[in-house]
């Protein structure tokens, strides 16, 4: 299983080296407010300030993307994840897909010799 902290936005790590690269592997979820999160969400609108029921959807969609990527990643035989970019797109009105996607590798320590 690859470990949270085997991803990274950069292209390698410090002390590793990369000895197999795997390909893209990637993760999609596709989420909406609930009409009464919609409600909910419209009052906070109207005091400002962190609209905290679109974060935690927006959280929970990263979350679950990121899972899944990770899942694939360790489909493919991978320990690390590098090049890890997030996406969002509006699919429709109210409806937002999020996409988490980088580079399955094989790493393993740099000999000290």
């Amino acid at each position: 299983m690859v470990l949270r902290e085997w991803c990274t936005t950069t292209f390698d790590f410090q002390g590793f080296r990369i000895v197999r690269y795997l390909g893209i592997v990637r993760g999609v979820t596709v989420r909406s407010r609930s009409a009464l999160g919609q409600i909910g969400a419209s009052v906070q609108q109207i005091f400002g300030g962190n609209i905290t029921l679109y974060t935690e959807l927006c959280e929970t969609a990263r979350q679950e993307a990121f899972d899944l990527m990770m899942t694939h990643a360790s489909q493919v035989g991978a320990n690390a994840i590098i090049g890890v970019r997030y996406d969002a797109n509006d699919v429709t009105d109210g409806v937002t897909e999020v996409l988490t996607y980088g580079t399955a590798v094989v790493i393993e320590p740099v000999s000290q010799g």
